[in-house]
């Protein structure tokens, strides 16, 4: 069954709350990494401004930033990245009082009847998600030629053959074209290509090895003394897992560092803030971002990634953002921090991963 994409709906800007809304504030930031007092702080929602008499679209938005206008166009800038004498673009109404327009409806479908009460809206272990699937599959096919895929992904995955084997079947068939994670999935998935285990348990038969504890140290240490990962890959002859099939696919990976970290690999990101540049660098063009058991991974892409993207032929089309967890408390926590339009599904990661690598036929 082919993907239907969900329309937008642009504002109708000729209606009168717009052509008689003023043109939004423009003020300086007073110094370097300062907004102005009372700027506008962004959401995850098309968000238009009046300037010039003309209503311009955010193209590359993201949750608690603010706009700056430059150049003709609505930038969006992290506060850390300001500087001095920027534009930005200051008022706290949303509703083209102050010519600030945020439009949340853009994706609705005009006239549809939604019920005021109803069961089972939310997302729990109760619910049936084979729809989910249907529809997560049909995605897949259509983005993996048509926009890009981004996988958020924890460390269960390196834990367990079957899932490992899976995910590397998406990569190779071209069903992933980011992936964001933290050191210990490429530790334990490179553990998994070396020794055959995850934090020194077999990877397929889950038995513990003797002296197992060790087994992640020693990749890590293997992989730095030969400087890099595709050195070691190459040095090894390892020939399968996850970060295998990313560089052998030329499939980019970010990996974020933690407090936690062991090593860690050579191309961990140490800086938090250059750690979070580069995942953006990867969500900027993201059409499906899909997080799996990872919470605080998750709950950081899901502050950066807004509810559509600007094409390049200029058309807004929606991003669509799943969570997967085992936890009914991760997936509805991602929606308490503000990303309102992410799909929960409430299973084992591990499971998942497989029944997805088997719904494409992989």
């Amino acid at each position: 069954m082919a993907f239907n994409m969900t329309p937008y709906h642009a504002p109708d800007f000729s209606e009168a709350m717009f052509t008689e809304a003023p043109d939004c504030r423009l003020e300086g930031a007073p110094i370097d990494g300062v907004a102005p007092e009372g700027y506008h702080a962004m959401s995850i929602y098309p968000e238009y401004f009046k300037i010039d008499g003309k209503w311009l679209l955010a193209e590359e938005s993201r949750m608690d930033c603010v706009p700056v206008y430059k150049d003709g166009k609505v930038h969006v800038v992290e506060f850390r990245n300001l500087s001095k004498g920027d534009l930005v673009i200051c008022g706290r109404t949303e509703n083209a009082e102050e010519g600030i327009y945020l439009y949340a409806t853009g994706f609705e479908s005009p006239g549809k009847a939604k019920d005021t009460f109803a069961f089972r809206q939310g997302h729990s272990r109760e619910s049936s998600f084979s729809r989910d699937y249907d529809e997560l599959y049909d995605l897949l096919k259509y983005e993996k030629d048509n926009g890009k895929i981004v996988w958020v992904m924890g460390p269960a995955f390196a834990f367990d053959h079957d899932a490992r084997d899976a995910f590397s079947k998406i990569v190779e068939a071209g069903y992933a074209h980011a992936i964001l994670a933290g050191n210990a999935l490429a530790t334990h998935d490179l553990e998994g290509a070396y020794l055959n285990t995850a934090l020194g348990q077999n990877i397929y038969t889950q038995e513990n090895q003797p002296n197992g504890h060790y087994n992640h140290l020693d990749t890590i240490n293997r992989v730095r003394l030969y400087g890099s990962i595709p050195k070691f890959i190459e040095e090894e002859h390892i020939d399968n897992g996850i970060i295998y099939s990313c560089e052998k696919c030329g499939i980019p990976y970010v990996l974020g560092g933690s407090i936690r970290d062991d090593g860690p690999l050579p191309p961990v990101y140490g800086n938090v803030y250059e750690a979070q540049d580069a995942m953006r660098d990867q969500v900027r063009d993201a059409t499906t971002v899909i997080c799996l058991a990872t919470m605080l991974h998750t709950i950081a892409v899901g502050n950066m990634t807004p509810s559509y993207r600007v094409t390049k032929d200029g058309t807004v089309r929606k991003v669509y953002f799943y969570c997967v967890d085992v936890s009914e408390f991760m997936v509805n926590k991602l929606t308490d921090r503000g990303s309102l339009s992410s799909r929960g599904i409430v299973t084992n990661a591990q499971d998942f991963i497989v029944n997805i690598a088997r719904g494409l036929g992989l």
